[in-house]
């Protein structure tokens, strides 16, 4: 049978997530994939990037050529900073981070259960190296936690699972799951769709994640 939908790339991706982030919001991108969000913010809207190293105000990244490695986030990339922009030490970026200061965050993920516990921080195997980093405070601490990521593995397993098997870095902490192939939201009662790629069917997107899946009107 021949597959009739495209998964989007990973800017297409990263714009969905951006169409999405309100004006006059705080939000932390994760390290990895999250951190693209930044390049494909619409114009016209004022959104405050924060980063847990202690940067107010990031701008999206440097032109090449242009990096300033005494500018980096928490994922070590250099970053840009926008006028009223600012540093500030690691003790209090963790203290807006845990007090509720950041209406999102965006974080990668490699499984999301149902009811929107989050497993992003080790994937338990053996000489794994764990990086919790400061996921747990951000999972927990943001007004609302957005999952960025691929739909599946790559050997076609469902990172969204009835119960995570990996270690837990927040319970019921997820509000939304953006893929590559639809964006969904947590409920209580379950995952919902959305959206999906143009192409997609429910009933195949179901197949793909192997779990009920709800609408959302």
């Amino acid at each position: 049978m021949t597959q009739s939908y495209q998964p989007r790339t990973r800017d297409e991706l990263a714009a969905r997530v951006a169409q999405d982030i309100h004006n006059g919001a705080y939000v932390n991108l994760g390290i990895g994939m999250p951190t693209t969000v930044a390049n494909h913010l619409p114009q016209g809207i004022e959104v405050i990037l924060h980063s847990e190293n202690g940067i107010l105000g990031m701008g999206p990244a440097p032109e090449k050529g242009a990096e300033d490695y005494d500018l980096v986030n928490a994922g070590k990339q250099p970053v840009t900073l926008l006028p009223g922009g600012a540093y500030f030490h690691h003790a209090d970026s963790f203290s807006m981070m845990r007090g509720g200061h950041l209406d999102i965050c965006v974080l990668g993920a490699f499984q999301v259960s149902a009811k929107g516990d989050l497993a992003n921080w080790s994937t338990g195997e053996p000489g794994a190296i764990p990086a919790v980093g400061g996921a747990m405070d951000l999972a927990i601490g943001a007004k609302q936690t957005w999952v960025m990521m691929s739909l599946l593995t790559r050997d076609g397993q469902s990172k969204l699972v009835a119960e995570c098997s990996y270690p837990l870095t927040g319970i019921q902490c997820v509000k939304r799951v953006y893929t590559d192939l639809a964006t969904f939201e947590c409920t209580p009662d379950g995952l919902s769709v959305i959206d999906t790629v143009p192409g997609l069917t429910h009933e195949e997107l179901e197949r793909l994640v192997g779990l009920p899946l709800g609408q959302v009107a």
